[in-house]
Parts: structure tokens; sequence; C-alpha cells
């Protein structure tokens, strides 16, 4: 019997959160001291016409607590995923769980081909609001519409992807809504597809962090910020350390936390961030070749 999953599009579930992202990157985008430049992210939450109104630059977020962290916060974790891109010559890209992700636009990533995995609905939403924008890819962009809980690899290898060349993976914004054995599993999928000369970059809640990111999903829905129900979206089971698992397999992991990529680019976070990002741990794990 083949297994339904829930479906969603960019106003609803899962779906929803990248579009609160897309808030956030463009409120950054905005600031005279930001660290990325995403002319799309606006225009995707105007587009999107969300259930509850979310900024689109830093006059919307006021002196709102929350929505001025988390464009603190996805202004460091953006650019140090636009940064560990730049850092590696492998010509495939692999963004799982995509979401509203425009690097296949802003960024220079001639040459190399790109693929983004994600929900059926929101990359046709996404490719509306670029269509309607004249914007045209600055790689060779690859849509992969499909669900994380299916036979993703196989969409990814019809859609072009070959297994034995170098690929940078991008896993940004969604490990705390996979189970722990799906985690693994991705992982594990992720190795046996990884050519030497691969990359991964991960964005890790560590230390327990995933059940206080539940208790600020429910300070957002107290306070009405993005209009549906986020903490049950997560899954706050503990489990395996990515970074450790990758070791053992042969992998060079660098791991940071986000005081000290904040501290790159001479920074200090604001005192109360802790109460609204939660012990964020990001990785970089090479393959030799």
């Amino acid at each position: 019997m083949t297994e339904t999953h829930e479906q969603w599009d960019i106003v609803s579930g899962v779906g929803l959160t990248a579009l609160a992202v897309a808030s956030a990157r463009a409120i950054a985008t905005g600031r005279p001291d930001g660290l990325v430049e995403d002319p799309f992210a606006a225009a995707f939450v105007r587009a999107a016409n969300p259930p509850k109104p979310m900024p689109t630059g830093p006059e919307g977020a006021g002196g709102d607590e929350v929505w001025t962290a988390m464009a603190t916060y996805m202004d460091l974790r953006s650019r140090f995923f636009d940064d560990l891109l730049a850092g590696s010559a492998a010509p495939q890209v692999v963004i799982l769980a995509a979401g509203l992700d425009a690097r296949a636009y802003r960024l220079d990533l001639t040459g190399r081909d790109v693929y983004e995995v994600d929900q059926p609905r929101v990359l046709a939403f996404k490719q509306d609001v670029l269509d309607g924008l004249g914007a045209r890819p600055r790689c060779h962009r690859h849509p992969v519409a499909t669900d994380l809980r299916e036979d993703w690899p196989a969409a990814l290898a019809e859609a072009g992807f070959d297994r034995s060349r170098p690929t940078v993976w991008l896993v940004e914004g969604l490990l705390p809504y996979l189970p722990p054995d799906a985690e693994e599993q991705l992982f594990e999928i992720v190795h046996a597809r990884s050519a030497p000369g691969s990359r991964i970059g991960i964005e890790q809640i560590l230390d327990g962090g995933a059940e206080e990111l539940a208790q600020v999903m429910r300070q957002m829905k107290a306070a009405d910020l993005v209009g549906i129900d986020l903490d049950g979206l997560l899954d706050t089971a503990p489990r395996r350390d990515p970074a450790t698992w990758l070791r053992g397999q042969g992998w060079t992991v660098h791991s940071m936390s986000v005081d000290e990529a904040a501290a790159g680019h001479g920074r200090t976070l604001p005192a109360g961030l802790g109460h609204i990002i939660p012990r964020p741990g990001l990785t970089t794990a090479d393959l030799p070749r």
C-alpha cells in the first residue's frame, strides 16, 4: 500500500515557515549592514498574501523582537550557506527542502547544476513569482518537485543528478521538522550519493534546543505573528549528531555556533536572540578526494 503524505502550499504547513524565512531575508536585505542581498524575498511575501501580514523590509518589522531576531539570524545563516557554496568548486548543488531559496537567481553559479527539491506547489508558486519578475537563473536550474518522505533520490536522478560528480548539499532549515529515523536516512542517502570532493552544509538545533524552538513557535502562535500553529510541525525527539556520524564516514567536519559565525563578520548578536533562536549549530563537512 502506498502511504499518502500531507501536501502543502506556501501559505500552509511547512510552506508557511518558508514564507516567514523569506520575510526575514527581506528585512535583512533592506538593512544597510545586511550580509545578504535577496531582491526576490519581498516579492515572494507580497505574492503569497499570507493569512497574517509579514514584513517585506526593515520598516515592516518595526520594533518586534521576534521578527528582528529572525532577520538577524537568517541574515547570518544565509551568508553561511552562500559562503559554503562559494568555497566549493563542485559542479552540482542540491538544496533539500528548498522552499523560497533564490540562490540559483541571486548568486553567480555559472556552469553549475542546481537542483531544488521541495513540494510541487511550493516550487510552482516560486516559479510563477520569478517568471512574473522576468528573473533568469544564473546556473542550470532543475526544480525537483517531490516529497522528501517519498523516493526523492529517484526524482533527483530523473532530473539529471549524477552521483559520480562532486556535489554541494544544503541542509538548511530542515532538520527540526524530521523524525530522527528520517534524519538518519537522509544523511545516509546523501553520503551514498556523494562523490569525493563533495561538501555538505548543515543547520541543526543543538543540545535539546528543539524543545526550546517549539516553545518559540508557541510564542509566535500566541502573538499571532504568522497565523498558524507552528510548534506542532516540529519533532523534538532525541537524535544522533550528524557531524559525529559524518566524521565516522570519512568526512572532514567543521562546526561552529551562530555566535562564532557572527564574530567572523565582526558582529555581536543581540542578547535576547537566544530566546528566539535556541542554540543553532552550523556545520560544514567535506569528503576528501
